[in-house]
């Protein structure tokens, strides 16, 4: 198998075949000379810096009824909250006072964030923050919407794909979603000119190698500037609660193998990695990421903002929050840039 990392390593990418073989490897040596290869590749683009973007959920409503997500619409015990305007804004001013230069809303799809809600709070904080990027992470919206949100001023949107086969779309989301549109918003986001995030869950229900394949093979369509993808966490109010969830050897290796095939993206150790495994971050930064995503929400919203089970980071306040990360990042051998972070693409 390490003669199949040193292929990927050296031409970014490897036959279907090849690729199923390292990611459903054992391969103690692969896995390490993966791990090496991806950090190396990491560094030559963004040396030892690593990006930090100001989480603030901003609603807990949904009108979806995805069956992985613990705000789906139809989870009737879960705590609704939506941020005012004075809310986000208070979030902004701390976050900057701690040294975020990029400011990620993100909520459930919440008919309540209207455009006309949204274009005057995004302008207010780029003229507030001019060397901030403002990202929005608020689901499938229409081309017009997009269109608005981005002469605003805002810089980036994420939006997961989630799964890109569509048999796998299909079992974890409602039939009234469709892999087709979410791909569409997504192509729309491209031609706009946002720098867009994709990315998928990894140990989904129902999901196998090949389906993760069709999920690297889109993103190489795609060439999104953000790839985040992280383990799946059940959670005990859905139908997914009793399944297994996604392990930290999985994710790593795909963290590692997204690396080498996409030397310059922006690649998030995310909150669910520290979820399942109490250093997961640090192993992701170890294994190519170069993003983390600590939260600037209010503390008395945060548990509300519950869409996996044991979810990390939501009892602290913004500061204790960035200066634990800022511990561990720098324990992990790296260092925040406190910068805007655009991508290098």
């Amino acid at each position: 198998m390490t003669e199949t990392v040193h292929k990927l390593y050296t031409s970014g990418d490897l036959s279907d075949s090849e690729l199923k073989a390292l990611i459903e490897t054992d391969d103690m040596k692969a896995a390490e000379l993966l791990r090496s290869c991806a950090d190396e590749v990491r560094q030559k683009s963004y040396g030892k810096k690593v990006f930090l973007r100001g989480l603030i959920e901003v609603s807990s409503y949904c009108r979806n009824d995805c069956l992985y997500c613990g705000i789906r619409r139809s989870n009737s015990a879960a705590e609704r909250y939506r941020l005012s305007r004075e809310d986000i804004l208070a979030c902004c001013e701390n976050g900057y006072e701690l040294g975020f230069r990029t400011f990620v809303m993100q909520g459930g799809e919440d008919a309540f964030f209207t455009d006309d809600f949204l274009c005057p709070l995004i302008s207010e904080i780029k003229e507030k923050y001019p060397d901030c990027a403002v990202t929005l992470s608020l689901g499938e919206r229409s081309t017009m919407s997009y269109e608005r949100l981005k002469e605003a001023g805002a810089d980036r949107y994420l939006l997961r794909h989630e799964a890109a086969s569509p048999g796998l779309y299909s079992k974890l989301h409602p039939q009234e979603m469709s892999l087709e549109n979410r791909k569409e918003c997504l192509f729309t986001l491209k031609k706009l000119g946002y720098q867009v995030g994709a990315g998928f869950m990894v140990g989904a229900p129902y999901q196998t190698t090949d389906h993760i394949i069709a999920d690297l093979r889109f993103l190489q369509e795609l060439r999104p500037q953000m790839i985040g993808i992280g383990p799946f966490v059940p959670h005990h109010n859905t139908p997914f609660a009793a399944e297994k969830g996604g392990t930290l050897g999985l994710t790593l290796r795909l963290l590692g193998i997204l690396r080498l095939m996409f030397p310059k993206v922006l690649l998030p150790a995310t909150t669910a990695l520290g979820t399942i495994a109490p250093n997961g971050r640090e192993l992701g930064l170890q294994t190519g990421c170069n993003v983390v995503m600590p939260n600037l929400s209010p503390v008395k919203v945060r548990k509300k903002y519950d869409l996996y089970d044991n979810k990390i980071c939501t009892g602290e306040e913004a500061a204790e929050c960035r200066g634990c990360l800022q511990r561990r990042i720098e324990s992990a051998g790296y260092k925040i840039a406190q910068e805007r972070g655009d991508a290098i693409i």
